[in-house]
């Protein structure tokens, strides 16, 4: 049997550690896919009717349990929230001195316990009924007295825990979550909920970023903008471009409109062309009809423009081709937009 021995000189078996771990995934998947079968056979009606009343709730979802199932509530709670249904976990034993006065008739409450039992959930539940607020049970008894209080009950029962005593919450644990998580997921749907709601209420991780940065955001501006006329000198171009260092400078007409684009690498091309810069104006060597994107869009629709065009600059306009800003790869970085 093959031992290991750990800082503190305790001998483990690392045979039978991977075996329980094994067991507990085993266990743990096994109980799920019985969910899965249950929910389809007898309680998709139950579902669908907790669906029904959490997309007509005219307050806020409230989710409750206390223990284990209080994590999974909060977990449940947050998922809801972040997904377009105004949702808060109340802790049962707080509700009862005081935070009861929190939940309102036009909520939907939810109330977690594997035992259906819970006496702080108990101690509640019947008040919460007499104010008229709906009641939605996840338990793993389906006679139990929540259950048999609630308005919707939905199972959740396992025929084991993956904790080798039977004890410890832990299949139980993730059965309930699952499910949850479906709630949240057909809610979800059905409300229309899309990417850039979903956005708004991440506004800090990556996709909101992605979804709500716009290129006004981080574009430069003013005199950030390299910039010179059709008229120009090459040589003097070159200045510009060192000057405001994103390797390139957008060219203008007398009115302000983006005519053209030169890069570093119109530079090495030219290069391999000619020697005399003297007297080459920027006009005869720039690109024409420049890749340009308007300040009002999404920041990630100018990524998109890079990628696709294979360039590292934009130059934003107006609606009538006026230089207003101007965008590097670099920028989009600084930004977390990529």
């Amino acid at each position: 049997m093959n031992k290991e021995v750990i800082k503190n000189k305790t001998p483990i078996d690392s045979g039978r550690l991977l075996k329980l771990a094994d067991d507990t995934l085993k266990t743990e998947a096994l109980a799920l896919e019985t969910l899965r079968k249950r929910f389809l056979e007898e309680d998709a009606e139950h579902f669908l009717e907790s669906v029904s009343l959490l997309l007509n709730c005219k307050g806020r979802v409230v989710v409750s349990g206390m223990g284990k199932s209080g994590h999974i509530g909060r977990k449940i709670a947050a998922t809801l929230a972040s997904t377009g249904t105004p949702a808060m976990f109340v802790h049962p034993a707080e509700a009862a001195h005081g935070d009861l006065g929190m939940i309102t008739h036009d909520d939907v409450f939810i109330a977690i316990s594997y035992s259906g039992e819970a006496g702080e959930l108990m101690a509640i539940a019947p008040i919460i009924k007499r104010m008229g607020t709906r009641l939605i049970a996840m338990t793993g008894r389906p006679r139990s007295s929540l259950a048999q209080l609630a308005d919707v009950h939905l199972n959740v029962f396992v025929e084991k825990e993956a904790c080798p005593l039977n004890l410890a919450p832990t299949a139980s644990t993730t059965t309930t979550l699952a499910l949850g998580d479906a709630i949240a997921v057909a809610v979800l749907d059905a409300r229309g909920f899309r990417e850039d709601d979903f956005a708004r209420s991440h506004p800090g991780g990556t996709l909101g970023r992605r979804l709500l940065t716009l290129v006004s955001d981080i574009m430069r501006k003013g005199d950030d903008v390299p910039v010179v006329k059709a008229d120009t000198l090459l040589y003097d171009a070159l200045f510009e471009i060192t000057k405001k260092g994103i390797a390139m400078t957008s060219v203008v007409d007398n009115e302000g409109r983006a005519i053209g684009v030169f890069t570093d690498g119109d530079l090495r091309r030219l290069i391999e062309k000619q020697q005399n810069f003297s007297q080459i104006v920027i006009k005869d060597v720039m690109s024409k009809n420049p890749r340009t994107i308007a300040p009002g869009k999404l920041a990630a629709e100018a990524v998109s423009m890079m990628e696709k065009f294979r360039i590292n600059q934009l130059l934003v306009t107006d609606p009538n081709g006026k230089l207003v800003g101007a965008l590097h790869i670099h920028d989009l970085t600084e930004a977390k937009v990529i």
